[in-house]
């Protein structure tokens, strides 16, 4: 993996160009959006952290949200291609994968409860963590906002799409 070229995280205020972008990123507002947990490297947010609970009540439990389309496509053909099925059988057999799933769902649930506690969703985190991998994206998204080697899942997600940026900037 060459995070050389993927930024490391640096959590931000989202700014009102921030959430323009996002906006146009998702083809519609954005929801619950507290910073920018990372920037892509043609500078556009690609992930956010949102609010555990969004303005009108709704529990939310995806922390980190993926927004790139290009790095969303790219976890959709990956998921598509069987990624998951291999990542969760591997989960399976191999107890230090399982044990370094286990602290990224950790670290996850740890970085949401120091925002706010919601009782609906303690003790879950997302894309399935700690026994499942069922959403690449969410993986992906906590990889970028974590840094290396927090979330394997993610790594390896970053390790096989890179450079989804290639192209210049998505929106």
């Amino acid at each position: 993996m060459d995070r050389d070229l993927v930024p490391l995280p640096v959590r931000t205020p989202a700014t009102a160009e921030d959430l323009d972008v996002v906006g146009r990123q998702l083809g519609r507002p954005p929801r619950g959006t507290r910073a920018v947990a990372h920037r892509c490297p043609c500078g556009n947010p690609d992930v956010v952290e949102t609010t555990p609970r969004l303005d009108d009540g709704t529990p939310f439990p995806t922390l980190y949200y993926l927004t790139c389309p290009r790095a969303v496509a790219a976890c959709s053909r990956l998921e598509s291609e069987g990624l998951m099925k291999d990542q969760q059988a591997r989960l399976a057999i191999d107890p230090e994968l399982a044990s370094a799933y286990l602290r990224a769902h950790e670290d996850y649930l740890a970085k949401r409860e120091a925002i706010m506690h919601v009782d609906e969703i303690a003790g879950v985190s997302a894309g399935g963590m700690p026994s499942r991998v069922k959403c690449l994206h969410v993986q992906l998204g906590h990889a970028l906002a974590a840094g290396p080697g927090v979330n394997p899942m993610g790594d390896e997600v970053i390790e096989t799409i890179e450079p989804w940026w290639s192209g210049g900037p998505c929106v």
